[in-house]
């Protein structure tokens, strides 16, 4: 098994020294854990897509410890320099043109023109990323497509000894990845969605902004392969009722949730209904929504049956996750 450490002063210069010599440190963030390589370095790069068995086609995200880390990585128009004042650090990408100069490897761009930035807001985060002097090329710590890892021991179970340093920094705040806006046209996209709304962008730069989250084959952003994030059974999503057989990812209150054949899903046994947020409450859904589908994605139920979750908010962002996980 990989080492697991608490994120000490020791630990952390050990961690970065790794990235410095060209090896893998999986850190937390405010989103989910990440698998961090040296983002100037190609061969460290093709680690993380070896780790992951990750398409290198598939762009990775590069964090900075601050924005004038990464400012001579891309071009910063007037929109992307008031989203990284209101939303850096935080749970914001921004896809932007790159830089002739730049040293962020193509690999980590997968041989775009454009580049993926982002500064999180953890603070074992930005101290391992200073501390390693350059940006970290860091997709999420976990097999490619299965599910995101929020906890220390999600990322040993996905990737086991191909990660020599875990850093343990308690359980990811929101449990999704950032939201991801384009940048590099006239319009404002998101392409992927995340904690930020829409609403909240345009609000910041006073312009209109819109959602792509379409499913290509040639993605921009991390996150757009259209199976990803998926658990080993399928996933069955607006269900109205639960079959004895399927285990139960509950939204709300189940009091008409039925089990097919009779019953209520209230008196399905503990480990096949996990509940997101009993109040219905958006945020503490998203922070639990990857563990939970983890916890019961096991072979002795035929599936997931997932309730509705309404599409407004983070719930944008959750529900196009639980899509990619149900592509077959």
């Amino acid at each position: 098994m990989p080492k697991i450490a608490a994120p000490t002063p020791t630990i952390i210069e050990e961690a970065a020294e790794l990235l410095r010599s060209g090896d893998l440190v999986a850190f937390p963030t405010e989103t989910v854990y990440g698998l961090g390589a040296d983002a100037t370095n190609g061969e460290a790069v093709a680690k993380i897509f070896a780790a992951k068995g990750r398409p290198s086609f598939n762009p990775l995200i590069s964090h900075g410890a601050n924005l004038d880390m990464l400012l001579g990585e891309a071009i910063f128009d007037d929109r992307a320099l008031a989203l990284a004042d209101k939303f850096w650090p935080g749970p914001l990408t921004m896809i932007l043109p790159r830089k002739d100069g730049g040293l962020i490897s193509d690999l980590a761009c997968a041989g775009l023109k454009t580049v993926a930035l982002r500064v999180p807001n953890h603070p074992v985060a930005l101290e391992l990323i200073a501390k390693a002097g350059k940006p970290i090329a860091a997709p999420s710590a976990n097999a490619s497509g299965t599910l995101s890892p929020t906890a220390p021991h999600h990322v040993a179970d996905s990737l086991g000894e191909a990660v020599p340093l875990i850093l343990a920094g308690g359980a990811a705040q929101f449990g999704l990845e950032s939201t991801v806006v384009d940048l590099t046209g006239p319009d404002t996209v998101i392409v992927r969605a995340g904690a930020l709304t829409a609403e909240d962008v345009s609000a910041c730069i006073d312009a209109p902004v819109t959602y792509e989250l379409e499913a290509t084959d040639k993605p921009r952003s991390p996150g757009q392969l259209l199976k990803h994030y998926a658990p080993n059974i399928p996933i069955r999503l607006r269900a109205v009722d639960v079959a004895p057989d399927e285990a139960l990812l509950a939204f709300g209150s189940v009091k008409f949730m039925g089990v097919r054949g009779g019953g209520s899903a209230s008196g399905l046994p503990h480990d096949q209904i996990r509940n997101l947020s009993e109040t219905g409450d958006l945020l503490e859904a998203a922070a639990n929504l990857f563990a939970y589908i983890r916890q019961l994605d096991n072979p002795k139920f035929k599936g997931i049956a997932v309730m509705d979750i309404p599409a407004t908010g983070i719930g944008i962002a959750m529900n196009d996750r639980l899509t990619r996980a149900a592509a077959s």
